[in-house]
């Protein structure tokens, strides 16, 4: 049987991916430093501009002061720990976030702006990324693979080569508590 590097499954999980309907990049692509970067710090762990373009295009009837304002909401951090800012976002993605505008005749008007369209896949903007520098602090990490919709990282996959001897579910489990208490921002729009 042939070995499989971790690399090998890397690829297979984003050629898997692709044949989904995801873009894919790499870090070397969208990084700070990469050829088109779409984040202007390896802090930054939510694409920026691809959210702000979901929000225009899923929310169009809606000012754009107030979706600019459920913009702020989200990279607001408002909750003390992880798991309530964990809690307040899914929230946000799932209702949509609230904002109040003027409406033309000069009354206050409360509506919804969507983050996700859940009716519509294909309104969503679908990519997957390998190896996702984050640098928190003195802390240098790099996940395997991170899904995002909509410019928000839903989902950190960690990935082991079969065979290998530390390729086991707990390690991999391990490493992503690892992820979350050093490089917690990436997981403020996880499930």
């Amino acid at each position: 049987m042939a070995y499989l590097s971790e690399a090998a499954v890397e690829k297979l999980v984003l050629d898997q991916l692709a044949s989904l309907g995801f873009a894919i990049a790499t870090d070397a692509d969208i990084g700070p430093d990469g050829k088109r970067p779409e984040r202007e710090a390896y802090a930054d762990v939510i694409l920026t501009k691809r959210l702000s373009a979901a929000i225009e295009r899923l929310n169009p009837a809606i000012p754009n002061e107030a979706r600019s304002d459920a913009l702020r909401k989200v990279f607001a951090t408002e909750k003390p720990s992880l798991v309530e800012e964990n809690r307040r976002l899914h929230k946000l993605m799932i209702e949509g976030v609230d904002v109040e505008f003027y409406r033309e005749d000069g009354t206050i008007r409360g509506d919804k702006v969507r983050l996700i369209d859940f009716e519509d896949l294909d309104a969503n903007d679908w990519l997957a990324t390998g190896q996702f520098t984050v640098i928190a602090g003195s802390v240098n990490r790099r996940p395997d693979l991170v899904v995002f919709v909509n410019g928000l990282p839903l989902g950190v996959i960690e990935l082991k080569a079969p065979g290998g001897e530390n390729a086991t579910l707990a390690s991999a489990h391990s490493q992503l508590q690892t992820y979350k208490t050093q490089i917690g921002s990436l997981f403020r729009t996880n499930a």
